[in-house]
């Protein structure tokens, strides 16, 4: 049954109340997901309005995100909240390049950040958000954060956790806590690029240490902190980046054994541990020698820029929010406010599953895609690490001059040659109709004869 909405209860002009109606009957659950809509003509008809009326209707509901048009086929409810890309710098069509949660409906973000700020409103005002705020969260924040948190941590506490604004914030100011110019951290051979940029920016020497594609490699791990004595070891070691590489128990208690013989720290980059709950954190088998970083980035949304840092001891966490007062002050009170309400009421939780489903649907749909190929992949990671044929170098150029952004090699290199690979961050794409068309330009880019290239 095609859909028509009720339209005469809502006030307002008439293409605002039908947008208004689809948005009401997506959050009820009476319209869903990839569903076809009425052409605009039979709208008009069985509603009795103009024809323009609707296509005003559906030009502000493409605005606003909740519906899509596909050449040829007609006008579906949107799969995702994203809007549409007026920013994307030319010649990019489809960017895969950020490594970003997707969005999908069931995640109800808008009204759910609607819903959290009224309430948040209702309890206090928001005016009390717009002041300065205790730097690393209220003790209530804390609280709440590390109650959430000890599912996965088990030693965390509110007097060892810091709120900071995003992970990056966290790593630069490690960074700067841990270790001096000239001095050597050590992590895996390709890493987040965050990082690099940090280490640069404080002098801090960074040294990559050889993985498979299981993850970094223990005796190379070892050799490493004999040899340069680092002050600290950098790792992803759940749904790595770029490789999606997931340690298993047996790498993790040996990497453990041998932080705590070099006397060294971990800093355990947890960006992607939500979407995977069944690896354990490193820090739960050091947590005397780890600080660990879970950001909301990755498994909610980048903007929000909350963050959570566990830190070995009261002492150091004293001292990472004295860090963190003296380079960013806080993080933006009302967005903790509002993460701290999802939390408490377990809406982070459903986000987090939602975005979490979508991202194992989008894997389903790249391994298909990609069937025949090579590459690196987890079924809830947001990205995949593929390989690039050896004759054609020029390849992720091919792509862009074609629409399509992805990420090479070079960007996660610590040191030595890159491999002839890509990021692709299936994420990025605004829903799963424009995924599937950039798989279908990279398939095309990867089936090309490598003399049939441009000759510039």
């Amino acid at each position: 049954m095609e859909w028509i909405p009720t339209i005469s209860e809502l006030s307002g002009p008439r293409y605002q109340r039908i947008v208004e109606a689809m948005e009401a009957d997506i959050a009820a659950g009476r319209l869903v997901r990839g569903q076809q809509l009425p052409t605009q003509r039979a709208l008009a008809k069985a509603l009795g309005i103009d024809l323009t009326t609707v296509t005003r209707a559906y030009t502000e509901a493409r605005r606003r995100g909740i519906m899509e048009a596909r050449v040829g086929q007609g006008s579906f409810v949107s799969e995702t909240s994203a809007r549409r890309a007026v920013d994307l710098p030319h010649p990019v069509a489809i960017d895969l390049s950020m490594n970003v949660p997707p969005h999908p409906l069931e995640a109800q973000l808008d009204e759910r950040i609607i819903a959290g700020l009224e309430a948040l409103h209702a309890q206090s005002g928001l005016t009390a958000y717009l002041n300065y705020q205790p730097p690393g969260g209220s003790a209530h924040e804390r609280e709440v954060a590390a109650r959430w948190m000890r599912a996965r941590v088990a030693h965390a506490q509110a007097d060892r956790l810091v709120i900071f604004p995003g992970a990056q914030t966290i790593l630069f100011n490690l960074l700067a806590h841990l270790a001096r110019p000239g001095d050597t951290v050590l992590t895996e051979a390709l890493t987040f690029p965050g990082i690099k940029a940090a280490a640069a920016r404080l002098g801090v020497k960074l040294v990559g240490v050889p993985m498979d594609e299981d993850g970094i490699l223990p005796d190379a791990l070892a050799k490493a902190s004999r040899v340069h004595k680092p002050k600290a070891v950098y790792l992803i070691p759940t749904l790595h980046n770029p490789t999606t590489a997931t340690l298993s128990a047996e790498r993790r208690g040996a990497i453990a054994k041998i932080i705590r013989d070099a006397g060294t720290i971990l800093i355990e980059d947890d960006a992607y541990g939500l979407l995977d709950r069944a690896a354990s954190p490193i820090a739960n088998l050091i947590p005397e020698r780890t600080y660990l970083a879970t950001t909301l980035s990755k498994c909610i949304a980048p903007a929000l820029r909350v963050a959570y840092l566990v830190t070995p001891d009261s002492g150091a966490q004293r001292d990472m929010r004295t860090s963190l007062q003296a380079t960013v002050q806080m993080p933006a009170p009302l967005m903790v406010a509002l993460v701290t309400h999802w939390i408490e009421n377990g809406i982070a939780d459903r986000i987090i599953s939602a975005i979490r489903n979508e991202a194992v649907g989008r894997q389903q749909l790249a391994q298909r895609a990609l069937k025949g190929f090579q590459f690196l992949a987890r079924p809830a990671a947001h990205h995949l690490w593929l390989r690039l044929p050896e004759e054609r170098p020029d390849l992720a150029a091919h792509l862009l001059r074609n629409g399509l952004a992805v990420v090479a090699g070079d960007a996660f290199t610590v040191d030595g040659a890159p491999p002839h690979a890509a990021r692709v961050s299936l994420g990025a794409a605004r829903n799963r109709s424009e995924l599937t068309e950039a798989l279908r330009i990279l398939v095309g880019a990867l089936q090309k004869p490598a003399d049939t290239r441009q000759i510039v």
